[in-house]
């Protein structure tokens, strides 16, 4: 009997980890595809092999020399100021609305945290049309700053993992500091905060990857302002049916790049990630 329950038990195991392996491979390969592409060094754009018979770092090295019609040095650091900026902004807020819910009890606190979760149900996209009028209105559609408005002002409502972390944390630290003369600000910025590095930078990473890698606000805003491109659109213009032919090497060298901020903050971080969201998911 034991023996049997062994022997189904490792079958079982090998039919996960083969389902496992293969799942692996289908997504993995498209990003070893893009990444050995990136240095191909054949001249049509027609792929005949899946690895390229020639080598070369010209891609990478016209994407910063030849920048008359796709300025991708200029676009990849706007890109970098729209992430840091909506990064910051929104990692503040999400943190300091998540401890206020978590700690403070006032009258409307439970409406308010239905609102955002109603609200937080609704894509994003719904109110793309209202959002642009508004900012064309105060003269925030062509340039970046429209962008890091947009990033940072519903962060806010994307508090309840961090909420639920804070949940976690003992009460008595605060009412320890309070009865040694703290205030709530001194609390939250010199006692949990340090103490909440798992959420902190949680809320980094997620803050960071969303306008880093979006693309449909900044078509809708920038539109025509050429000079105000994130590295989003300047790779979907390399892809348009006139320029693909030219410029489809240089658009898998432009991805892979892109790519490496983001993977190189996950893996430094992936630790306190996991944490974050393990602690935020114990408590609502």
């Amino acid at each position: 009997m034991i023996k049997s329950y062994k022997t189904q038990r490792t079958v079982g195991m090998a039919v996960i980890y083969t389902i496992l392996t293969i799942l692996s491979v289908i997504w993995v390969l498209p990003l070893v595809w893009i990444v050995m592409t990136s240095f191909s060094g054949e001249e049509s754009v027609y792929i005949t092999h899946v690895i390229p018979t020639k080598w070369t770092f010209d891609n990478y090295k016209t994407l910063f020399t030849n920048t008359d019609i796709f300025n991708y040095p200029r676009a990849f650091m706007n890109t970098l100021i729209v992430a840091i900026f909506s990064c910051v902004i929104s990692t503040l807020s999400v943190l300091m609305v998540s401890y206020t819910f978590s700690r403070l009890r006032f009258k409307a606190r439970k409406a308010f945290m239905n609102v955002a979760m109603i609200l937080g149900m609704f894509p994003g996209f719904m109110t793309m049309i209202a959002i642009y009028y508004i900012l064309k209105t105060i003269g925030l559609s062509q340039n970046i700053v429209g962008l890091i408005v947009v990033y940072s002002a519903g962060a806010s409502l994307g508090f309840f993992i961090s909420k639920g972390f804070f949940d976690t944390v003992p009460r008595a630290l605060d009412e320890a500091a309070t009865i040694d003369g703290a205030t709530k600000n001194q609390i939250f910025w010199q006692i949990i905060l340090p103490m909440a590095k798992p959420i902190v930078v949680y809320t980094v990473i997620t803050s960071f990857i969303s306008p880093w890698t979006d693309f449909i606000m900044a078509k809708m805003l920038l539109r025509d302002a050429i000079d105000q491109y994130t590295v989003a659109l300047v790779l979907w213009n390399m892809t348009d049916k006139e320029k693909i032919d030219t410029f489809f090497y240089n658009f898998c060298a432009g991805s892979v790049l892109v790519a490496i901020p983001i993977t190189a903050v996950f893996l430094k971080m992936q630790k306190f990630y996991v944490e974050g969201i393990t602690g935020g998911a114990v408590k609502g």
